[in-house]
């Protein structure tokens, strides 16, 4: 579209912002504009599922953001993936469709939240999905979300089940049911063996719509307001800066490191940050990029007694071609592989009232994607905190947005934390030393096998920990005076603005975030579109 006024501004094209994109726009009449900071999705390694290998760490695809250097982890700086293209993460991601435990969602509403727990937001999961299995209370079967069964599996997958359920943790194949405890095989957000993206599921078909405009390569400088009330949106163009206007609102969808960044930018956040780099302060907003909370995951790997792994099977370039050629073919194989393929929610005390870790079970090893599969035989047990207490921030490092924000996760900086780090240790050994892991496991490697007191087990945990990719909760919804935004997700103080992304969550959900992401952009549309008589 010609245009420089649209009735809705949407600053991001990832989960959220496909979500917004499509729903904002389906009346034919209603002018949305879509702004990327990254191209389109063509790269053909997005939508082969394995392709996260050579898509993360890539500047073309991912913001490769770091983090500080963090005391919790033995003062190493980590690498934070997120996407930088149509799709945003869920271009670049694991394809596992987890949404959280009922809990969760019955926390936020218990913490002020109204509307939001978990009766609330499961019409939306249902709205977005459609599950192959077909729907039922808990699952839709006609949204553009495409969730499959996972068709690549190996033997090793299997005992590990069942080591895992041999310590007393149920079966379990709807993890997303009744119940999240139990131990299975993931769900991916995958169709006919390729990635179903947001911009896959939600994109596709509204692209062509006369009055949705998508602008990739759009790097979002500011957003501009008139007494309080976002008016436009300035940014920069291949070369050229624009300035796009709204009759609506602009709406925030850059995710949980983005969103806040570009609020600091336009001046909604912490005064004193604001000033110190000579940014007009147009609300005092203290909790703009705090409240930061993120999964770290504990990458346990066991050499086996067999050449029973995807280590073997693609370690010669025949393997590698015979997996190319059967992906081609019946995209099926190695190719058609999710980032995990096991899943276990377990409570690492059986008196605990819900699972409190999560387990992402490979049968392979990597020192991290992008980096290629060891030469040896190896598994891999990730396993990660549900629930961590420990709370980090970000802020602006200079007034240009092309520079990264400053990312500060603090991670294990409290008692629970080192606790259940230590204890997540402990009960993977005890998966692998139960019957039906002990014949495939030659030797530990992660951690150090040497380490047996708690002390050596945290410093472990210290020494191996990584993001599992799933920071939140930067502009915390609430309804206290301190929050960021309201249960409408609209940014308190000002006028004309919303964030609809994972960076809303006032507190971190237990298991994988995109699944989530999707439902607030579903929800915040409905509220959006009722909100709209306002502004006619």
């Amino acid at each position: 579209m010609n245009n420089d006024v649209f009735d809705y501004v949407i600053i991001g094209a990832g989960s959220a912002g496909c979500v917004l994109a499509n729903r904002l726009s389906a009346d034919g009449t209603t002018t949305v504009a879509l702004l990327e900071a990254g191209g389109r999705d063509w790269n053909p390694w997005i939508h082969i599922p394995v392709g996260y290998f050579k898509t993360m760490h890539n500047p073309k695809t991912d913001w490769c953001y770091v983090t500080q250097p963090d005391p919790g982890l033995n003062g190493r700086s980590i690498k934070w993936p997120r996407g930088k293209v149509l799709g945003g993460s869920s271009s670049i991601n694991g394809l596992l469709y987890v949404r959280g435990q009922r809990q969760d969602y019955d926390r936020w509403k218990e913490i002020g939240c109204e509307g939001w727990g978990y009766d609330d937001v499961l019409p939306y999961f249902r709205k977005a999905e459609n599950q192959s299995r077909g729907g039922d209370e808990f699952h839709g079967s006609d949204g553009p979300l495409h969730v499959s069964d996972m068709s690549f599996k190996r033997p090793i997958c299997d005992d590990f089940i069942q080591g895992v359920h041999s310590l007393g943790t149920p079966l379990n194949d709807d993890i997303n049911g009744a119940e999240q405890e139990g131990v299975g095989y993931y769900q991916l957000t995958a169709h006919k063996g390729r990635r179903c993206s947001a911009a896959v599921a939600y994109l596709n078909k509204a692209r062509t719509r006369t009055n949705l405009a998508i602008m990739t390569h759009a790097m979002v400088k500011r957003i501009k307001f008139k007494n309080k009330r976002a008016e436009s949106v300035e940014l920069s163009h291949r070369g050229q800066t624009l300035n796009l206007k709204t009759r609506c609102e602009i709406i925030l969808a850059a995710g949980a490191i983005g969103s806040p960044q570009i609020l600091q930018l336009s001046g909604v956040g912490p005064g004193e940050l604001l000033q110190e780099h000579g940014i007009d302060v147009v609300k005092d907003a203290q909790d703009v990029g705090r409240n930061l909370q993120d999964h770290l995951q504990l990458r346990t790997v066991y050499k086996t007694t067999k050449p029973v792994t995807l280590n073997d099977e693609l370690s010669s370039h025949f393997g590698k071609l015979r997996a190319g050629i059967n992906y081609a073919l019946n995209r099926n194989g190695p190719l058609s592989m999710a980032a995990s393929q096991v899943y276990a929610f377990c409570k690492t005390r059986l008196s605990n009232e819900r699972p409190d870790i999560q387990y992402h079970f490979q049968p392979l090893s990597a020192d991290s994607p992008g980096e290629g599969l060891h030469k040896f035989s190896a598994i891999t047990a990730s396993v990660c905190q549900l629930r961590p207490q420990s709370r980090g921030h970000l802020k602006i490092a200079s007034t240009n947005p092309a520079d990264h924000p400053i990312i500060t996760p603090n991670y294990l900086s409290t008692d629970l934390d080192c606790q259940t780090a230590v204890e997540s240790i402990k009960f993977t050994r005890k998966v692998m030393q139960s019957a039906a892991m002990a014949e495939h496991v030659a030797e530990e490697m992660l951690p150090d096998p040497a380490a047996q007191s708690d002390d050596e087990l945290l410093n472990q945990a210290r020494e191996i920990a990584n993001t599992i990719y799933h920071p939140t909760c930067t502009c915390r919804m609430g309804a206290d005076s301190s929050a960021v935004v309201d249960l409408r997700l609209r940014v308190k103080g000002v006028e004309g603005l919303r964030v609809v992304d994972a960076s809303i969550m006032p507190e971190l959900v237990s298991g994988n975030t995109n699944a989530p992401t999707i439902m607030i952009a579903e929800k915040a549309s409905e509220l959006i579109i009722a909100d709209r008589e306002g502004f006619t």
